[in-house]
């Protein structure tokens, strides 16, 4: 039998590469995707050496009709898809006064209209099949808007938003939308090299553990559809509530 597919937007080297090794033990081919492919190839090999089933695509999440490209590609050469993850960040921090309208046209683009597309393609491929999971992963700034972050919260609002909508119109057809808040620093080389004093919590579980994180949105996909969670929060013990 043909392994289904998880297609991991965004599969840098923490979070997202932490789903697509935690869904491929569970025999999963992780499909994973970054602008520039080659960038992928450790993950893959990761992967590969650990047992498990992996591909690698280069695409800009906010083309249409490359993103329509990928889910087609998928289901004809790979598998079907199960499951797909959006997990671009589009973390950018500027004053109001500064914050270009190019700035915040791109990371409107990267964090909610690239989750519009890989939203919409999965359940065009989901939904004939009456299953699948789409997990949407957010952030503090989906609940509030921070000095510096007017770009990147109306971004995730705006993602935020759009899952709601689509769990509501897709649900009925048995496809599980999630979306989750990423409350709290991550256990990542940019955390660990620009915020040394954050990254100490790491000692105490102050900061949140990508494995921890695939572990809850696995979790996530398990889920019996009696009890299908729509909104997770996820933060360490220490943090403060959003």
């Amino acid at each position: 039998m043909t392994a289904p597919a998880v297609l991991v937007v965004g599969a840098g080297d923490a979070t997202g590469g932490a789903i697509a090794r935690r869904f491929a033990r569970e025999g999963f081919t992780a499909c994973v995707t970054r602008r520039h492919q080659d960038a992928l190839a450790p993950l893959v090999e990761e992967i590969e050496a650990a047992g498990g089933q992996a591909r690698a695509f280069g695409c800009d999440a906010r083309d249409e009709q490359q993103t329509i490209d990928l889910v087609d590609t998928i289901e004809q050469q790979v598998g079907p898809l199960e499951a797909v993850v959006f997990n671009i960040g589009a973390n950018v921090n500027f004053p109001i006064r500064e914050t270009t309208a190019r700035v915040y046209r791109k990371v409107w683009e990267m964090a909610a209209f690239a989750g519009f597309l890989a939203g919409r393609e999965a359940a065009r491929v989901m939904v004939p099949r009456g299953r699948g999971t789409i997990i949407f992963t957010g952030a503090t700034a989906s609940l509030r808007g921070g000095v510096g972050f007017s770009a990147f919260a109306g971004a995730k609002f705006a993602l935020r938003a759009l899952a709601q909508s689509m769990a509501r119109e897709l649900g009925p057809e048995g496809v599980h939308v999630a979306h989750s808040i990423i409350d709290g620093a991550i256990d990542t080389a940019w955390i660990r090299d620009n915020f040394p004093e954050r990254y100490k919590l790491k000692e105490q579980d102050g900061i949140l553990n990508p494995e921890h994180i695939a572990d809850a949105y696995w979790m996530l996909h398990q889920q019996p559809r009696d009890a299908w969670t729509h909104e997770l929060d996820l933060r360490p013990w220490m943090e403060k509530m959003a």
